[in-house]
């Protein structure tokens, strides 16, 4: 049984603690019938001297310890930080005892603001983390010594695991329960929960659709994240099979049996999502949106539009753009 330890600062979203425990102890649900020991044993404490965690949307949760009663010298499976508090004394106190802590630990996560606290612990010095797309550059100014990742909606570095946006903090939550028991219990969690299983570390934070993802590591599910770094490319079937060594026969078989989709469809999802980034966040011409993402020019961009939205890409910006146009 893994134990996982919830640090939960006060008056931030508490639904980000809430939907790790309810993943976590879902997975639970699910053990084998001649499994002596759920998978997890789940605890939240609270920064507080009380155990009430006072959420921002005004709504309390009822912490199982406070953090000042929990011995950090411990032996702990993994710690999580969700979020960061209201003053700096707290963020402070959280910082000193996961350094205490890191030792003894064999993995240890933040969610969202979060990163911001493990940060000042020193542990991210030299690997690879990302946080709220609105904190990117706070946590890459106040910590230089951290590699800010600004796209992806969560990263593992080693033993350090750090997801985006709160919710995102679920996508990592399930690729933890596919590290720790595999493939088809995250599975059967994300099934029962209604979630997709995995949205891919790689994909954008401000990502809409969530793409099928290779069932198992391998060729198929690296060239997914290829595809993802390189959607302005020469995506064809064939560029695809060759880059895994395949014949687009074989390749095109091989795609659809892991993944449930074929080939030019996930690459077209692909490149409509990104196109949907840029139009929500940019004001690039549609051209420059079409050949950043692979569309070529506008004509076909609308097509992909048209036919999978139902909006021409300009009604799709007029609608979802986060800027004041012109």
């Amino acid at each position: 049984m893994r134990d996982v330890l919830i640090i939960t600062p006060e008056g931030g979203l508490l639904f980000e603690a809430a939907g790790v425990a309810d993943i976590l102890t879902h997975a639970n649900r699910l053990k084998p019938e001649d499994s002596k020991q759920p998978p997890y044993q789940v605890m939240i404490a609270t920064t507080q001297p009380h155990r009430v965690v006072h959420g921002r949307s005004g709504l309390n949760l009822l912490a199982d310890y406070r953090l000042t009663e929990l011995d950090p010298e411990l032996t702990r499976d993994t710690i999580m930080i969700t979020g960061r508090g209201v003053n700096d004394e707290e963020d402070v106190a959280v910082a000193d005892w996961v350094r205490r802590a890191a030792p003894t630990a064999r993995r240890i996560v933040s969610v969202c603001a979060g990163a911001l606290i493990l940060a000042r612990t020193g542990l991210l010095d030299g690997r690879r983390a990302t946080t709220h797309w609105r904190l990117l550059d706070t946590l890459q100014s106040r910590f230089p010594a951290v590699k800010v990742q600004k796209g992806p909606i969560y990263v593992q570095d080693g033993p350090l695991w750090t997801a985006a946006g709160a919710s995102s903090g679920f996508d990592l939550t399930l690729a933890l329960v596919e590290e720790d028991h595999g493939f088809t219990v995250a599975r059967d969690v994300a099934q029962d929960l209604v979630m997709y299983l995995r949205r891919p570390g790689g994909q954008s934070q401000f990502s809409r659709r969530l793409l099928t993802q290779a069932r198992k590591p391998g060729p198929i599910r690296d060239l997914q994240s290829w595809i993802l770094e390189n959607i302005d490319r020469d995506l064809s079937v064939e560029s695809l099979a060759e880059h895994v060594a395949m014949s687009p026969r074989n390749f095109t078989r091989v795609f659809a049996r892991e993944t449930g989709t074929p080939p030019a469809t996930y690459v077209e999802e692909v490149r409509l999502d990104a196109a949907r980034q840029r139009l929500e966040q940019g004001s690039e011409s549609l051209d420059q949106v079409a050949a950043a993402t692979g569309f070529i020019n506008s004509l076909n961009l609308r097509r992909v539009f048209e036919r999978n939205l139902q909006l021409t890409p300009s009604e799709y910006r007029e609608r979802f753009c986060s800027y004041e146009l012109a």
